[in-house]
């Protein structure tokens, strides 16, 4: 008995899926056969136990991949407003001078990373309404001096809880993230031409 316990907790989603489908299979045979003894419309009873069953569990699974998709076709992306050899050429030698000393401070816009002097990261995350489990992360890299933005990446995902393991217990809403790798690419690169604290 232990055994099957200990499989059925390592095996969690698909145990909720096989009780989720047991629900289905005893609420709405019961639900026809009220119908069926009462009078009643089998197919609006059984529509109406399937409708309850559905949607405590299930109501935001449509809408999260519908923004989801919408969210990574519209908004995700890369962009560069000035590359990094632009700015080195417009600041000749700063580059090499500048010493890593990260650090995180909340502003108005959202989070912002100090990666050195220059340089910083300024994130700002955005959640659209009712859909809690899609968020939308816009990251911008700032000339700390100037105030210019020199790129900005934008990263959609959707889920609940660790994405990159599926956990959570609503898995079925983790659909795969569109994320500016290109960004992080971008800031690695600054992160490695300083000079080390």
């Amino acid at each position: 008995m232990k055994d099957i316990i200990g499989l059925a907790v390592l095996a969690w989603p698909l145990t909720l899926l096989i009780l989720i489908g047991l629900a289905f299979l005893v609420v709405i045979p019961m639900a026809v056969a009220y119908a069926k003894r009462t009078g009643g419309s089998k197919w609006r009873w059984g529509v109406g136990a399937f409708l309850l069953v559905y949607l405590p569990i299930f109501w935001d699974w449509i809408p999260t991949v519908v923004a989801h998709k919408y969210y990574c076709e519209k908004e995700a992306g890369f962009w560069v407003y000035k590359t990094l050899d632009q700015w080195k050429a417009e600041n000749p030698g700063v580059m090499e001078g500048l010493v890593m000393k990260l650090s995180v401070q909340d502003t108005a816009y959202g989070d912002l990373q100090i990666m050195n002097d220059r340089f910083a990261i300024e994130t700002h995350r955005n959640r659209p309404i009712l859909l809690i489990t899609t968020n939308i992360a816009e990251r911008r890299l700032v000339d700390r001096k100037t105030g210019e933005i020199l790129a900005k990446g934008v990263d959609v995902g959707s889920g609940v809880g660790n994405m990159a393991t599926g956990g959570g217990i609503k898995f079925w809403l983790n659909q795969q993230p569109c994320i500016a790798r290109d960004f992080s690419k971008l800031t690695f690169e600054i992160e490695n031409s300083g000079r080390a604290k």
